[in-house]
Order: structure tokens, then C-alpha cells, then sequence
């Protein structure tokens, strides 16, 4: 009958959504630190702005690399936030929807910053011809450009957060997940949301913005392990009694 038919084509499609969300998880993870790690080497040793500018000219065929790896994680935020939104919008669609709208959100934000880098780049090759009054203003715009980076990752990190905790808790709610493991989820997420903000505005520094992120990283690893592996149990939509009459 229909109601037959329905629960099938879920617990057909319900193994393939998580082991894509499993797989996106860590190939998002490996873009976003291969990302990190490439422009870290661009600026490597690199101390104020002009030494930083220079460093990058110097590196430029790396920092075209980090753009690419950028404009990668764009698609891997859409196509997590997708495969996360079939998973869970059963339990409640409107937060599901709200969830991959913040993912989403966080994908755009670094495809901008992906952008804000090549004219980063760009005035960094000025920089090296610059002199004088000239060379004054391209330092002060690759400073400006610096910051605003910074600024597009802690605002699309802001978004990941926010979209992490709804998630997380309608895979709580729906409990076809360990507890345990969703509990990570939204505590680690919680604790983004709480924090980020706070670094945006200047109130928080030093070792705990980067201790702040060890529950979330943990957690995506072993939950991303989890849906590989074991997947999400199925739970079928609810059906009203008048539908069930209907399709029965």
C-alpha cells in the first residue's frame, strides 16, 4: 500500500544521506585545515604588515591554491547541510530548514572570504612595486583586507555553530543516534555559540579560542565515523490517523 511505499523509499535513501553527511564531514574538515595549513605557509615568519604582504606576494601560486580550497568549501557546506537536513527534517522541518539555512549562510561567507583573498593577493603584488606615499596606502589596505579575513572567519564560524546545535538536537531528539554522541554534538556546538561571539567583540583571546574548538572536533570526527560506519536508525514520519485510513 502507500504507507508501504513511503517507508521504503525512507529507509532507502535515509543510509545514503548519513554516509554522505559522514563523508562531507571529514572532507570538509580535511579542505578547511589543507586550506589553513597553505596560508599559513604563505604568511609563515611573517611579522607586521608589510613583511606579511611580501611573504604572500613571494607565495602567491599557494594563496591561489587557498582560494580554490575556499570555494570548495562552499559545496561541501551545501552538500553536508543538505544530507544533515534530509536526516533530520522529520523530526521537526522548520528548525531542519533554519539549520541548512546557517550552513549555508557559513558556505557563502567563505566563498567572500575566499574572494576578499585574491584582492588580498593582489594588492600584496603592489605592495612589492610600491614606493613611498603609495607603498603607505597599499599597507594600510592590505591590513584592512588582513582583518576583514579575519573577521569572515569567526562570522561564518558563528554560522556553522548556530546550525551545529539545531542539528544536533534533532538528531537528540529523534534518538537514532547514541545519546551520547548527540550530547557532544549539542554541548560542543553550545559552547561555539557562547564563545565566538565573545571573540568577534574582543572579549575573548589567546589559547581559549582555540581550546573552545577540541569538543567540536571530536565530535564531528567520531559522529562523521559513526554514519559512515552504522548510519541512523530509521524513524518513518507520522502518519494521521485520517491519512492512515486513506492510504491503508
Amino acid at each position: 500500500n502507500s504507507r508501504s511505499r513511503v517507508l521504503v523509499c525512507v529507509s532507502v535513501t535515509r543510509p545514503t544521506n548519513a554516509r554522505l553527511a559522514g563523508f562531507m564531514f571529514l572532507f570538509y574538515i580535511a579542505t578547511g585545515v589543507a586550506s589553513m595549513v597553505l596560508f599559513g605557509q604563505a604568511t609563515s615568519g611573517a611579522e607586521g604588515t608589510a613583511a606579511t604582504l611580501a611573504s604572500i606576494a613571494k607565495h602567491a601560486t599557494t594563496v591561489r591554491l587557498t582560494v580554490v580550497l575556499g570555494l570548495l568549501t562552499f559545496m561541501d557546506a551545501v552538500v553536508l547541510a543538505v544530507a544533515l537536513y534530509a536526516l533530520t527534517r522529520d523530526q521537526d522541518r522548520d528548525l531542519a530548514m533554519l539549520a541548512l539555512c546557517c550552513r549555508v549562510g557559513e558556505g557563502v561567507i567563505g566563498t567572500i572570504s575566499a574572494v576578499s583573498t585574491l584582492g588580498l593577493l593582489s594588492v600584496a603584488m603592489a605592495s612589492t612595486a610600491a614606493a613611498g606615499p603609495d607603498a603607505a596606502a597599499v599597507h594600510a589596505l592590505g591590513d584592512l583586507l588582513l582583518k576583514a579575513g579575519g573577521g569572515y572567519t569567526l562570522v561564518g564560524a558563528t554560522c556553522f555553530a548556530v546550525g551545529s546545535t539545531l542539528y544536533s538536537y534533532l538528531f537528540l531528539r529523534a534518538r537514532n543516534v547514541p545519546g551520547v554522541l548527540a550530547w557532544l554534538g549539542v554541548l560542543a556546538s553550545v559552547l561555539l555559540v557562547a564563545g565566538l561571539p565573545l571573540q568577534l567583540a574582543g572579549f575573548l583571546s589567546g589559547p581559549a579560542t582555540n581550546f573552545m574548538w577540541i569538543p567540536m572536533a571530536v565530535f564531528e570526527v567520531t559522529f562523521a565515523l559513526w554514519l559512515l560506519i552504522k548510519g541512523v536508525a530509521t524513524t518513518p514520519k507520522r502518519i494521521s490517523p485520517e491519512l492512515a485510513d486513506v492510504t491503508a
